[in-house]
């Protein structure tokens, strides 16, 4: 019994293995918005300007999205991606990830009047 179910951890580990990650482009210093393409694919267009950390990537996409809002667009939720490392604004804050499927972990939260934060700078009410 022990073994059957050894047995059967170790092929569900090996499957998850398996799985296919979409991991973003790796170039240093290079931050991208993320359009999904309707065949499936993602389509990665380059930010002008060099970005020195996540955090101004993060920004860069931040400000792009109120620019396009300003203007009449909709898109609440942009992707981004940075040197490996998939950027998710959302309206709870700026997430990140090192591939679309993996597990999302806070990078910036916003603050009660929107503005963006580190996590844990800001006194809870």
């Amino acid at each position: 019994m022990v073994r059957n179910l050894l047995l059967l951890g170790a092929a569900l580990i090996a499957l998850g293995a398996c799985a296919k990650r979409t991991v973003p482009p790796g170039d240093v210093g290079v931050c991208y918005m993320v359009a999904p393409q309707k065949d499936g694919t993602l389509k990665y267009n380059r930010l002008p300007g060099a970005q020195s950390d996540l955090e101004h990537c993060a920004a860069a996409l931040e400000a792009m999205r109120i620019r396009f809002l300003s203007m009449g667009g909709s898109q609440y939720e942009i992707t981004g991606a940075y040197q490996g490392n998939f950027i998710f604004l959302q309206k709870e804050g700026i997430f990140t990830a090192p591939s679309l499927e993996a597990h999302r972990y806070p990078a910036l939260v916003r603050t009660g009047d929107g503005r963006l934060a580190v996590p844990g700078a800001m006194p809870r009410q």
